[in-house]
């Protein structure tokens, strides 16, 4: 295993995820324990976990940031979540490839105590490394074409460091070209 670039860590220091439980959420080191995938850790500021904010101030690059949103999509009485990632440089298309992807009349962000329920995980560290199974996680393309990415550790206190292998080898994951649109830049 090779260990994240100093380009994408910034200032951080990171471990081997699995060698420092107490900066996970346990959903997620019990996914990275079944799984054998490659993670890292880095203890953070949890008044900083706010991706704008964590970037600017640890120097980890937007553009290697990747935020999971989780998704509800409901048609009649069915209703399906999905994980979407996407770099903190786009946005989730919620109302179009989501929503089709979903087979869902609609669509729209989970509510926040609902996801946090349903994860185990805390808000501002949602991440798709132990999600509940049935949940497919759809990795945007700009999100698969980087090296390395800066996600969610399932708290706020910590992020991941991972190849974008790492999120395409989750269960349920696949690589989805056109799922986020790129922010203007004046909206970055």
């Amino acid at each position: 295993m090779s260990t994240p670039p100093a380009a994408v860590l910034g200032t951080l220091t990171c471990f081997a995820a699995l060698s420092r439980p107490d900066l996970l959420a346990e959903p997620v080191t019990a996914a990275l324990t079944a799984s054998g995938l490659e993670a890292y850790v880095a203890a953070i500021d949890a008044d900083l976990a706010d991706t704008e904010n964590f970037c600017a101030h640890y120097g980890v690059p937007l553009a290697a940031s990747a935020n999971a949103v989780v998704v509800r999509g409901v048609r009649g009485e069915t209703e399906r979540f999905a994980v979407c990632m996407t770099l903190a440089t786009r946005r989730i298309d919620v109302n179009g490839v989501v929503r089709k992807r979903l087979d869902a009349r609609k669509a729209s962000f989970a509510p926040l105590e609902e996801t946090v329920s349903r994860t185990g995980m805390e808000y501002g560290g949602i991440t798709p490394v132990g999600v509940p199974a049935d949940w497919p996680v759809w990795v945007d393309g700009a999100v698969a074409d980087q090296p390395w990415l800066c996600i969610g550790s399932g708290i706020r206190g910590s992020k991941l460091f991972v190849p974008a292998a790492t999120l395409l080898g989750l269960p349920g994951a696949e690589r989805v070209d056109g799922l986020a649109r790129a922010i203007p830049h004046e909206a970055v």
